[in-house]
């Protein structure tokens, strides 16, 4: 993504970022005459973290982010940064309560945004995306994971489907959502270290990803849907993970 800065914007997503990774934000400025407890809040954390704030105009901001809802509040931060997956896999210990997200070419970065929020909101270990064909860590998933995609780690594969057999080896087990499977996630249980592959919003699961697999899961569904929002399956099955964890410890 080179080394340019990137602008995030939005009250609570540079609030967050402040809170959870200070050390990625170079720069905040604020709408001049802007005023408020979030505002206080920002200003209290960049004296905290000795970041820079600056007041402008509203036509700065515009320059900097475009016609978006800023809300009078834009941060630069450092190009996002990537975990390569071998480093990671070499580190990683799982165990029964691990799972990861591996998304095959999600292309929208509010579809990416919202997983990465998901992910960190039900303890996923981290999301897996391949380094093309992916959407990029960039303002808008920022504004839609709410300032959680600084909270959880993005790894970053040359090749998913290697990843895949990779993760195999370290104990994984790896099911893709697929609305054909006759397999509900209701009906599986997850007990091990699991990976949960989520397709493209167009195509779906790339076939050859969907034959890594060890199985195939879809999301129960009425009145003749024939899919969800790729965030939205996320989200479903992430957090039937967790009650599945929260009910075997309980």
């Amino acid at each position: 993504m080179g080394n340019s800065n990137q602008y995030i914007y939005g009250r609570k997503p540079v609030e967050e970022l402040l809170q959870h990774s200070p050390e990625k934000v170079e720069k905040v400025y604020l709408r001049k005459n802007l005023h408020g407890s979030v505002t206080g809040s920002i200003t209290e954390l960049c004296s905290k973290n000795r970041i820079p704030v600056t007041d402008v105009p509203g036509k700065k901001l515009f320059e900097m982010v475009g016609s978006v809802n800023d809300q009078g509040v834009v941060a630069a931060i450092s190009s996002a940064e990537y975990v390569e997956f071998e480093a990671w896999l070499d580190a990683l210990q799982p165990h029964s309560d691990t799972a990861v997200l591996i998304l095959d070419e999600i292309e929208d970065p509010h579809n990416f945004g919202a997983i990465l929020r998901t992910a960190a909101a039900t303890g996923i270990e981290a999301v897996i995306v391949p380094k093309h064909r992916q959407a990029p860590v960039n303002a808008t998933v920022f504004k839609t994971s709410a300032g959680t995609a600084g909270r959880i780690p993005i790894v970053r594969a040359v090749n998913l489907n290697r990843a895949i057999l990779d993760l195999k080896d370290k104990s994984f087990w790896v099911a893709g959502l697929d609305q054909q499977s006759e397999t509900s996630i209701w009906n599986q249980t997850f007990d091990v270290p699991m990976a949960f592959v989520i397709g493209n919003e167009g195509k779906g699961m790339r076939q050859k990803t969907g034959e890594h697999c060890d199985f195939l899961l879809s999301v129960p569904m009425h009145n003749n849907v024939e899919s969800l929002n790729a965030s939205v399956s996320a989200a479903i099955v992430c957090y039937e993970w967790l009650r599945q964890k929260n009910t075997q410890t309980s």
